[in-house]
């Protein structure tokens, strides 16, 4: 791996999700919400619990069709200063 693509792998990222807050509004279960996505609960958890690396366009699309949502409500941006 290149030494600059090493650098930003190691760097904690800033996106959070918001997984949690929208199922409370919606007054949804993880489990509700794979079932209807067709995703599995440990990949939904994984993406809740802020330790997924990646998502799909077509998971996210999932996730926003059953939640009727943005992907902006899903995920946001926060650099560690303002965490």
């Amino acid at each position: 791996m290149p030494r600059a693509e090493a650098a930003v792998e190691d760097q904690e990222h800033a996106i959070t999700v918001h997984l949690d807050r929208l199922l409370e509004d919606r007054g949804m279960t993880l489990t509700e919400l794979a079932d209807r996505a067709q995703i599995t609960v440990a990949n939904l958890s994984v993406l809740k619990n802020g330790r997924a690396r990646a998502i799909r366009f077509t998971t996210l699309t999932r996730i926003c069709g059953v939640l009727n949502c943005q992907p902006g409500d899903v995920l946001g941006y926060h650099p560690r200063e303002e965490r």
